[in-house]
């Protein structure tokens, strides 16, 4: 189905965009305390912790393309993806409790595999919201500056969710005091619960009957197997470069961002000397890019997405590098390069967004419609992939570096509440020169991506 230009009402964009805050808030806030939980709660190695989220996301990888075909046949069957995405807004906030409810004592191999069983059904649930999710602005919206303007109110939520979670988790987490163990459940049951109810409300959005009778797909086709959900998936794949370009930029980005996002909580703590900077951090980071949101949407008009999301990339990746010089001279000025970072963050989160469903149609002109979930698995698919893997690089760093784990804040004490020299630059250089790299490496398939405006409204 193609959109209608009056469908974009006030109310669809904003129940719509309400669905960020559970996106934005999952998205952040395990990549945020999850490893840090492990290493400096539960005493898990950091390689472990690693291991243990990235395994968890790597299941999301493997399910996402099935649940973006079961979508895709739910919508032929019943004319809407609502029914999934209420399962996942229901069932995450239990999941999400559970993960961060390991008892106090419990040992470091035990407390790894509660995690990653609690954490894997968590992930699961979030991925039943948010792959019909995100097919849902090429049937909500036509034409190439509807979506940007959908999906830009998506990202300024979805950026203030970042905030939010960012730097709101990590004070819900002090709230306990020195039982850290409580205050990880008081973070895990508030957050969930808000993470749920705006998935919960975004879901509703979902359109109704949109298929008809007639265009329902034959009984076979509605039969799926695991083979057939991944055929779907490497089909769209093949048939598209665009979305093939366009999906491996994001995947690289999300590496990038996952790598920093999961350094936060470590260079607060032992390069700032402070576990409170990290709520500073996140200030720094999503102010500017609250600001600067609706800003891409204008330069994207003027330019072109993609001309837009090459230059935020650029701006995000240098102002990354810049923090190399923590190094030398940790101090204030490190918000300065993050609000930079910031601002280059909102153009990498809201233009592909925005170029995502113009690939759909683009598709859906060449080789028919029906795919819009497909797609929405594989970019879940590609977009977890590269935050899982930000994690394990950057606890790979960790270990190369020598960084010492810990079972809550007596045993640091114990080991003279400091890292080596090696460790703490370790840290600086994931949190600076590893996403850096990274970024300046999405631009190679950016730059092969090639579909342009005239491409998309030239068909409408």
């Amino acid at each position: 189905m193609i959109a209608t230009e009056q469908l974009l009402t006030r109310r669809t964009i904003a129940r719509y965009a309400i669905g960020s805050l559970g996106t934005g808030g999952f998205a952040t806030l395990p990549g945020l305390v999850l490893v840090y939980y492990l290493t400096n709660t539960l005493g898990v190695a950091a390689i472990v912790a690693g291991v243990v989220v990235t395994v968890a996301k790597i299941w999301d990888v493997i399910i996402d393309p099935v649940i973006g075909a079961r979508s895709d046949r739910m919508l032929a069957r019943n004319g809407s993806r609502r029914g999934m995405m209420i399962v996942g807004a229901i069932a995450l906030p239990a999941f999400f409790l559970v993960t961060f409810a390991v008892p106090a004592g419990t040992s470091p191999a035990a407390a790894g595999i509660w995690v990653f069983i609690a954490f894997l059904l968590t992930a699961t649930a979030f991925s039943l919201f948010q792959v019909p999710y995100i097919a849902l602005p090429a049937e909500l919206a036509s034409g190439y500056d509807q979506r940007t303007r959908l999906l830009t109110w998506r990202v300024v939520v979805l950026t203030f969710a970042i905030l939010l979670f960012g730097a709101g988790g990590p004070v819900l987490r002090s709230l306990g005091g020195d039982n850290e163990y409580a205050g990880y459940l008081l973070m895990a049951l508030v957050a969930g619960v808000v993470i749920g109810a705006g998935m919960l409300i975004s879901s509703f959005v979902a359109p109704r009957h949109l298929v008809a009778a007639g265009d329902a797909p034959p009984r076979e086709s509605i039969r799926s197997t695991l083979r057939t959900n991944y055929a779907a998936g490497f089909r769209v794949l093949r048939d598209s470069q665009p979305f093939r370009a366009l999906l491996l930029t994001f995947l690289l980005q999300g590496l990038a961002t996952g790598v920093m996002l999961t350094g936060a909580s470590y260079v607060a703590t032992w390069v700032l000397h402070s576990e409170g900077a990290v709520t500073y951090l996140f200030v720094a980071l999503i102010g500017p890019a609250l600001v600067m949101t609706p800003v891409w949407a204008v330069v994207s008009r003027r330019i072109g997405k993609e001309r837009g999301f090459a230059l935020a990339s650029v701006l995000f990746g240098v102002a990354a590098l810049s923090m190399i010089a923590l190094l030398w001279a940790p101090g204030w000025w490190v918000y300065v390069s993050v609000a930079l970072v910031g601002a280059g963050y909102a153009g990498m989160q809201s233009l592909p967004m925005a170029m995502l469903p113009d690939v759909i149609s683009h598709d859906a002109e060449r080789n028919g419609p029906g795919r819009a979930g497909t797609f929405g698995g594989m970019w879940t698919a590609g977009e977890t992939t590269g935050m899982a893997l930000g994690a394990t690089v950057f606890t790979i760093v960790l270990g190369a570096t020598g960084y010492i784990e810990s079972t809550a804040k007596p045993a640091i004490a114990a080991a003279g509440e400091s890292q080596s020299a090696a460790a703490v630059a370790g840290i600086v250089l994931g949190f600076s020169l590893v996403p850096a790299a990274i970024v300046a490496a999405s631009l190679i398939p950016l730059f092969r991506y090639r579909l342009r405006k005239e491409d998309i409204d030239g068909r409408l």
